[in-house]
């Protein structure tokens, strides 16, 4: 049997060995405590007792922060800024004067040897900061930092840098395709390497750099599964920057609040995918049209109707976006499926169908030549083909010298409709295009470039400008409805007759003694012609035809059916 005085002593060994287990837990949890104490302490910004940004950031419930899991938020960050204090403006600089405007942050974050702590690297870009009084719409800022992010917490200051070496915040964008096509579609659309240049040095962002320092504190939260559209996270930045003045003589400007959420590369790949869907599917209603226009004048006299400047500028037109969707197809990898798709039915629509209609109206406008051999035809082919490849090489240099009017240069090649109305109105042709053709195409050539500059979501970050596509739209749908007018009302319908030339009438006066009857050679029935009517056309050349059977063969052929000689416009 077991003593008391045993049985106390095993007691007292069991506690012993359960304190210690208690004390070996304690000491652990305060190790790794200890361990994270320093990140919380580690500030890339001026040192103090209490950050200027630790009120603003602690006010967030702690809640909100989620386990300690590793966010990676490098990325694209789209969104908005604010001045807090709009009064207090900035004395130092007189072009700041915007309160509020869109910004665009980019961040490469990497990590570093101490844990829980990344660094980051990028750059904001402030739209609609300064005055128009330099040129300049906005200013970008290199940023650098840390991320801590245990605590979700995004602190970076302003760095210069040197303009020579690469980051990898560089890297990023030179791989990212929201840069990649915001980039292409600057230069392309909005403004050159050159203008940049000036616009970087005339820039009051430089004299700011010299006498503020940039400081930025933000939070860094989860986007909710509602409002995410793709399988990546996406993360919200909400931060204040402040700019204090290096001499200690104040702020430069007060406080900014930036609001700016990450751009799902998904949805932005959907974008530039279906863009490149409504481009093939325009160019195939473009193919369909134009087949119809061409069965529509399938004869040498209807061929010679259609003004070859309008088709030659069309398919100018064409051959470009051929060109850009190729270009903006090679620049992004991941998208060249999809743009060399758009790229090849726009090859096709210029190459095939639109230059072989341009040959049908070359050799309907001469046809003395089309009889003289196979030589003579293969020159004009030949000069046909120079022309237009010269215009079109010429044309590219002349955009790029004056890429500043490229709006004006492109509703000058949205005028394509006037060349078909000046010729119509010389030559006074009857109904030279197709009403489909006309409505068909007026609608599909607005399609790109209303989307371009008038979506307001388009995934080439072109800042839209409503009054240029209302311009646009109301210049090319004004052309459009003077050539309807024509279709329907004569090719001359808007000029006055008192300055219009004479023009010969096939109902004119003729002897009225002549009793026998004659016939119309091309239906090979009798005209009687005492008893005519609205019904018979006289030639200059005095043949005698009813004035249906003319008015169809003069849609074929412009000459008398029965002597060949030339016939004036009816």
């Amino acid at each position: 049997m077991v003593s008391c005085g045993n049985l106390g002593v095993l007691y007292l060994n069991k506690r012993r060995r359960q304190l210690g287990f208690v004390l070996r837990i304690s000491f652990g949890l305060w190790f790794v405590f200890d361990a994270l104490r320093p990140v919380a302490g580690i500030r890339p910004l001026k040192e103090g007792t209490r950050s200027w940004g630790d009120e603003w950031l602690f006010r967030k419930d702690e809640n909100e922060l989620g386990p300690f899991s590793v966010w990676n938020i490098t990325g694209t960050y789209r969104g908005n800024w604010k001045i807090l204090d709009s009064a207090n403006t900035s004395s130092r600089f007189p072009d700041f004067r915007k309160s509020n405007g869109e910004s665009v942050i980019e961040l490469v974050s990497s990590p570093t040897k101490i844990t829980g702590v990344h660094y980051v690297q990028g750059a904001i870009i402030f739209h609609d900061v300064f005055d128009n009084a330099h040129n300049v719409g906005g200013s970008q800022i290199r940023v650098e930092g840390v991320y801590i992010w245990p605590f979700r917490q995004l602190r970076m200051v302003a760095n210069s840098g040197k303009e020579a070496e690469l980051s990898q915040e560089d890297d990023y964008i030179l791989s990212n395709p929201y840069h990649l096509l915001g980039v292409f579609s600057s230069q392309v659309f909005q403004e050159s390497p050159r203008d940049k240049i000036w616009r970087r040095k005339n820039s009051p962002i430089y004299e700011m750099e010299k006498h503020c320092n940039i400081e930025i504190a933000a939070q860094i939260t989860h986007v909710s599964s509602s409002q995410n559209d793709g399988d990546r996270d996406r993360y919200h930045i909400e931060g204040l920057m402040q700019s204090p003045a290096v001499d200690d003589d104040g702020e430069c400007f007060s406080p900014l609040l930036l609001n700016a959420t990450s751009v799902n590369i998904e949805v932005y790949y959907n974008k530039a995918v279906n863009y490149t869907l409504m481009v093939t599917f325009i160019s195939f209603l473009q193919v369909l049209l134009l087949i119809r226009q061409m069965e529509h004048s399938n004869t040498q006299s209807g061929a010679a109707k259609v003004s070859i400047l309008m088709i030659g500028q069309q398919a100018i037109m064409d051959a470009y976006l051929c060109l850009l969707h190729l270009t903006a197809g090679i620049l992004v990898e991941s998208l060249f499926n999809a743009f060399a798709t758009a790229a090849f039915f726009k090859f096709v629509v210029f190459s095939i169908f639109e230059m072989r209609y341009l040959l049908s109206i070359w050799k309907a406008s001469r046809p003395m030549n089309s009889g003289e051999g196979w030589e003579t035809m293969r020159r004009e082919l030949s000069v046909l083909y120079s022309r237009f490849y010269g215009i079109l090489l010429g044309g590219i240099l002349v955009m790029y010298e004056f890429h500043n009017f490229l709006r004006p240069i492109l509703l000058l090649m949205y005028s394509f409709w006037i060349p078909q109305i000046i010729n119509n109105v010389i030559r006074d042709s009857r109904k030279p295009l197709h009403p489909h053709y006309i409505l068909g195409i007026t609608i599909t050539r607005l399609a790109i470039p209303l989307y371009i500059f008038g979506c307001p979501n388009n995934f080439m970050r072109i800042v839209p400008d409503k009054s240029w596509c209302i311009c646009l739209s109301v210049f090319i749908g004004l052309q459009a409805s003077i050539l309807l007018l024509q279709h329907y009302f004569g090719s001359r319908w808007f000029i006055p007759k008192q300055i219009l030339p004479e023009k010969y009438s096939y109902f004119r006066r003729f002897d009225q003694n002549t009793s026998h009857a004659t016939d119309c050679v091309i239906c090979m029935t009798a005209i009687d012609l005492p008893q005519r009517s609205s019904d018979c056309m006289v030639t200059p050349c005095d043949h005698f035809f009813h004035t249906g059977c003319l008015q169809r063969w003069m849609d074929i052929k412009m000459e008398c059916p029965t002597c060949r000689r030339p016939l004036p416009p009816a």
